[in-house]
């Protein structure tokens, strides 16, 4: 070891890194050097021995090195719902199951638990950070602490009243006294969150609006998610519901709109426009029948797309890898081309586009100097990922999240070759037991 080699916590030596920016890059035999939670160096691996002293130095034959995936919609909390209700259309799936589910159970106990089985089981897929929308969001964020997951949690709205809270004064209240205790915490951040078009009125986007400008705040929001939901606001309001964000100032690089599947081009436009985000989910709108989001479209226009799993009651898996494979795939069949959303596009959408949208690219996403260490291992040993010939391709088409052996969050191993580096999986099991009980009970009675 050289007498000048820099101290630094951890060395990561795998086969190759995907960076994600730039684009479109693979780097063979480099290594990545991480210190006090960030990024210091990207280097040839024949470099370690002369420059790094590190504390824990990882080598990862045959594995790729990349940025967490980032999944930028998510009701965590559900998790415990997975399975409830399913093969139903949106409204019906909502109403007649989930909505009363929700107000028999949902309680800061049951969001904590439901936040705690979602937590693992998108680390152990190589989700890094997460973008929720739901109640109680203190216990969620404590969850997300606990795990050591990052974790962007919703100042929920609707008009109306649950478990959570009484009306929307009553949840804006509660969900920026959470900001305000987890404010020190570095793994969590928020975003305001009214739920809908359909839940929220013009007065409470107007306030909404207010604050996620005073705060810095994006603003997280399902939107043309169902011919319905469009016909009902044309009733409404006379005017679509992208149409009518327009009219109340919220389109702008603060929106995240969530699924944006029944979208024309003038409102493609007016998003492109204004700088906005989409979140697809596809296998969510899949599920649901909701429809085919036209990904070209808003690509060709360079909107910022993310990819989200949603909740875990209309996927049933917080699958990042399996997702973004997804909509790689049906991106291509709506679009008619087979150039639509490559590999390396795709990874892009699963990473270094969802931290933009939270506001987070300066911060993670990629795998850059002075970055956080938000960093996940991708083995491609196995038999159902040989022969290599291109690392991407090879990731979106033919991995899967069981390839995910190692996990970094801000710098930290939570993900130690397959196995959690705390002890939150041996209480999952006993909790979620606790809950299927609870659940099943009522429904038979």
């Amino acid at each position: 070891m050289a007498n000048n080699a820099v101290e630094v916590d951890t060395l990561i030596e795998p086969s190759w890194v995907i960076p994600i920016n730039p684009s479109n890059k693979v780097l063979t035999n480099f290594s990545i050097a991480i210190k006090d939670s960030k990024i210091v160096s990207i280097h040839p691996s024949c470099d370690n021995s002369t420059r790094f002293n590190a504390l824990d130095q990882i080598k990862l034959d045959d594995h790729v090195l990349m940025p967490g995936f980032v999944n930028t919609h998510t009701h965590a909390a559900m998790t415990l719902l997975r399975g409830y209700a399913d093969d139903l259309p949106l409204m019906r799936w909502l109403s007649d199951h989930i909505w009363p589910a929700e107000s028999e159970f949902v309680s800061a106990k049951f969001v904590h638990d439901g936040t705690l089985l979602a937590c693992a089981e998108m680390l152990r897929g190589g989700t890094t950070c997460f973008n929720d929308m739901y109640f109680f969001p203190l216990h969620a964020g404590q969850a997300a602490i606990k795990a050591g997951i990052r974790a962007v949690l919703g100042i929920t709205v609707i008009e109306f009243p649950n478990n959570y809270a009484a009306d929307p004064q009553d949840y804006l209240r509660k969900g920026l006294e959470a900001r305000d205790l987890l404010n020190s915490e570095p793994l969590i951040n928020f975003t305001m969150s009214p739920h809908s078009p359909y839940t929220v009125s013009d007065k409470t986007f107007e306030q909404i609006s207010v604050l996620a400008n005073q705060l810095h705040l994006p603003i997280h929001v399902h939107i043309h998610e169902t011919k319905t939901e469009i016909e009902d606001s044309l009733k409404q309001y006379g005017k679509r519901p992208i149409a009518r964000f327009d009219t109340l100032g919220l389109l702008s690089p603060s929106l995240v709109g969530v699924h944006a599947v029944h979208i024309d081009d003038v409102e493609i436009s007016l998003m492109a426009n204004q700088g906005s985000s989409v979140v697809h989910c596809p296998s969510s709108n899949l599920k649901l029948a909701s429809g085919f989001s036209p990904i070209g479209k808003l690509l060709r226009k360079n909107i910022n797309v993310a990819i989200g799993t949603d909740g875990a009651a209309s996927n049933n898996r917080l699958d990042m890898l399996a997702e973004t494979r997804l909509a790689a795939l049906m991106a291509k069949a709506v679009d008619g081309l087979a150039e639509t959303l490559p590999a390396h596009q795709a990874l892009h959408m699963a990473t270094l586009a969802g931290a933009r949208a939270l506001g987070l690219d300066d911060q993670i996403g990629s795998i850059e100097k002075g970055k956080l260490a938000d960093l996940i291992a991708i083995d491609l040993s196995q038999i159902e990922t040989q022969p290599n010939f291109d690392v991407a391709s090879q990731i979106i088409y033919a991995a899967g999240r069981e390839n995910v052996t190692n996990v970094w969050v801000n710098g930290e191993r939570v993900l130690k070759n397959k196995f959690f580096k705390n002890a939150i999986s041996d209480t999952i099991s006993q909790k979620t037991s606790f809950w299927t009980t609870q659940i099943l009970n009522k429904r038979t009675n």
